[in-house]
Parts: C-alpha cells; structure tokens; sequence
C-alpha cells in the first residue's frame, strides 16, 4: 500500500540518510563510554566533541557553550527553569508571547504557582509579537524574556534581534526556543542577540530523543541533576553518544546546504497554496506572509472542520489541524485563538509543512487530494444548509 504525501515537517522529520550513514557506527561497533580513557571510549569521546563543534557552527558560537539534552522541551525546561533558580535575587519576572510551544507555556504556569510572575504578550492577526509590547512588558524585577523563533503552527518569524537588543540594553536574560526555524532559517546567536536558545534534533532530520541547548559564556545555570561531569556538569549521565552524533550531522548539513534547502522548500510550499487557491473557493492564509517559515502553510476553509478533511484525505496526505471539532465544541488552538482568528474559519485550519524530501510530483498530487476533499465537504455542507 502506498504511503501517503507527508506534509507534516514541522510535526517531525525523516532520518537524513547522511545522518544514518554517520550513526552507524555508533550502533554497529563503537560502543564504548565517551568517558573512558581506553580504546573503547576514545571514538565516542572524540565523537561527542565532534558534533559539540558541529552544532556550534550552525549556530556561530562555541562549543563549550553547547550541552546535549534529550530534545527541545528539555532544554526549554532547562532554560526558563534554570534561570529562575539562578537568578531569584535579581528578580521573579519573566515575559513570554501567548503563541508559545507548551514547552515553554507549561513552565511558565509551573513557575507562576511557585512564585513567579509572568507576562503573557499578545500577538498581531499575523501572530507576530510587538516589540514596543516587549518594550513596555519590562519591569524591575524582570529576569528573563523567552519569545520564539518561529512558530510551529502558522510559522511567523519572530522580531528576535530586535527584542535582543532591548533585553542587553535592559541587562535581561533572552531565550529563543528555536526547535522550528533550525535548518530553515540562519540561527546564529549573536546576530539574534540570545542568551538561551534550544534545538530539537527531530525537527531538522535527526532522530528523535536528542536535542541542545546554546547557554552563552558567563550565563549561570544550575544542574539539571545530579551525578557524574558531563555536559559541563550540567546535565551528567553517560552521553547519548548516536543520537548525539546524529544531531551533530543533521546540523552540518543544515549549515551547508541552508540555502538550496530553503528555497525548494518555499518553492514546494508556495506551489501547494497556489494549487490549492487555484481550485478552492474560500481560502485564507493564516500567518505572515513574508516573515514566515519557507517550509510552513497553514491555511482555512471556511466553515469547514479540520478534522472532517483530514478523515477525507488521511490515506493519502498526512497534515495536521489548527482545531479539533467534537459534538459540543471546537477547540481551536492557542495560537489561532490569539491572531484572533474568527471561528468560521479557524475550526477549517490546516497545517500543511514542506521538508527536503517533498517534490513537485508529492505537491500537484496533494492538491489534488486536499481540493477534492474540500469541495466535496463545502457542496455537502451547502446542501445540509440549504
């Protein structure tokens, strides 16, 4: 059986194959613990330190700034949790966006019955946060800013050198939760002007349960746990030596082949709405349309249901919905509910995401699929109306 079109990268993403062939060994025949000093442990150590650099480079800092977590909500959690116990004495106020991953939303709720106070900022009908908002956001006792990159749902780039430049001004501690906009976009650190920023290894073609998280020279973090040295003592415990030499590939090739991938993702992502405008009705782009995510579409049918298309079309396109429609009730997602996105068309919200693999042949064929499926609903839906 025939699998289906995957348009659904930004949920997660295949194994390069590049990366396979550099984990193979470390699943074959090296398996010896980084932290021994014979010949067992010498290639897994050299191995670590390899893709230390490699992930540094992507992001044009140090390697020593670089520790390996289990993915992105790990090192979201060791961010925000990290610096609210770090530096209590300056301060228990943080400021984040309303469109946040629960990675960081949930913290935010952890930390605030523990004390803390935290500033939800709204965001435009293009789900961008203000940057005078964060301006303004700022108190006293403000320690920490955290506003993603990119958004995982409508795929918004955020104004994040801008609000870095506020935060070093103002001596406050700014993270950027970076899972989605890592091989998509440049990411490097100093142009962004972060303090934190995390990666999750399965959002840029490396296997899931590996992530990283920058921390800038001179940025106090306390120990995740506590055990042996590794990861600076940070987060010890023996490394994750294949999926941590995964990661290190994955973003090799994110640094080396940014722009080709790029730009035939947007290719791919621009040929599917266009495709889909072409031969539906009622269709609204949800998102910035310039500072987006090459890869990202979400898009609306009007009084349609998500879930009804996705029945429709599962089979043959795999995609994901901006709300789930049950008998009493439309839930429709955090970040369409703060763009204010009216009912009618948020409960018919697609989220259709282009990667490296997708090809003109995948794109024409899905919008061929998703159309039929959609007008097949809107004349059912017309003819119960009527």
């Amino acid at each position: 059986m025939k699998k289906p079109i995957y348009l659904d990268y930004n949920a997660t993403t295949p194994h390069d194959p590049e990366v396979i062939a550099a984990m193979r060994p470390f699943l074959e025949d090296e398996f010896g613990n980084p932290s021994s000093s014979h010949g067992y442990g010498i290639p897994s150590h050299k191995a670590v330190m390899q893709a230390r650099r490699q992930v540094a480079s992507l992001l044009n800092c140090r390697p020593e700034e670089i520790i390996f977590t289990s993915g992105g909500t790990e090192s979201n959690n060791q961010a925000l949790k990290g610096v609210a116990e770090a530096y209590r004495d300056k301060g228990n106020h943080m400021i984040t966006s309303q469109i946040e991953h629960p990675a960081i939303l949930q913290v935010c709720a952890y930390l605030e019955e523990n004390g803390w106070e935290v500033t939800y900022l709204p965001v435009d009908n293009q789900g961008r946060v203000s940057v005078s908002d964060v301006a303004d956001a700022i108190k006293a006792n403000t320690i920490l800013i955290t506003i993603m990159h990119a958004n995982n749902e409508v795929g918004t780039i955020q104004p994040i050198s801008e609000i870095g430049e506020i935060a070093k001004s103002r001596g406050i501690l700014l993270h950027t939760d970076a899972a989605q906009s890592i091989g998509k976009i440049p990411c490097e650190v100093d142009t962004l002007g972060v303090d934190l920023l995390s990666v999750a290894g399965h959002k840029v073609y490396a296997p899931k349960g590996v992530g990283a998280l920058y921390i800038r020279d001179g940025v106090k973090l306390p120990n995740l746990m506590h055990g042996a040295g590794q990861e600076a003592g940070l987060r010890p415990g023996t490394e994750n030596v294949l999926e941590i030499v995964g990661l290190g590939k994955a973003c090799e090739i994110a640094k080396r082949d940014l722009a080709n991938n790029r730009l035939h993702m947007q290719q791919m992502r621009d040929r599917l709405l266009e495709g889909i405008k072409k031969e539906c009705a009622q269709v609204k782009l949800n998102g910035h349309p310039d500072q987006r995510l090459p890869n990202t579409l979400s898009i609306s049918f009007r009084d349609l249901e998500a879930n009804r298309i996705l029945e429709e079309i599962g089979l043959e396109v795999a995609a994901s919905a901006g709300a789930a429609c049950h008998s009493d009730k439309v839930e429709v997602s955090q970040v369409l509910k703060a763009m204010e996105v009216p009912l009618e068309w948020a409960k018919g919200t697609l989220r259709l995401t282009t990667g490296r693999m997708t090809t003109a042949a995948d794109i024409d064929e899905a919008v061929q699929v998703i159309s039929d499926a959609v007008n097949k609903l809107s004349r059912s839906t017309f003819k119960t109306r009527s």
